[in-house]
């Protein structure tokens, strides 16, 4: 009797637990994904890049900066940095990694960028350049 109960049991959570995977599972656009939209400023508070939705992706632009940031700006792309945008093409991966190309305008470069949320005001991005031989890694923390 135990193990016809235990086999009961089984198919009900296997039953429960199939009924609920699309909403589960399934990962939305990264418009729908509101934690990571909003202001966001770099370790050293010399950055604050709103991101924001852009089609089915979401994009980063350049909102307030120091005269120190906007200066390494002017020498690597000979623009000011405020208004450009830095974060292109951010989608939600199948990992819960927020991926994308990222603008460093200080080295007029652009790299290859993933971003996770480690908290509702903390964001871990990385970029990296060749691959991954190259990468530099920041937390991002929530200014809105």
């Amino acid at each position: 009797m135990p193990a016809i109960r235990n086999r009961r049991l089984a198919a009900l959570a296997l039953a429960l637990g199939l009924s609920t995977v699309g909403q589960v599972h399934a990962e939305p656009p990264a418009i729908t994904r509101p934690s990571a939209l909003g202001v966001w400023k770099n370790p050293k508070n010399t950055v604050h890049m709103e991101i924001r939705p852009c089609g089915e992706a979401a994009c980063g632009y350049v909102i307030w900066a120091t005269p120190g940031a906007d200066a390494a700006s002017r020498r690597g792309s000979g623009k000011p940095i405020v208004g450009q945008q830095i974060l292109r093409d951010f989608v939600w991966d199948k990992r819960g990694y927020f991926r994308g190309k990222v603008y460093a305008p200080d080295v007029n470069l652009t790299v290859s960028g993933a971003a996770e949320q480690i908290g509702a005001d903390t964001l871990k991005a990385r970029g990296c350049l060749l691959g991954k031989l190259v990468c530099k890694t920041q937390v991002w923390t929530r200014v809105q």
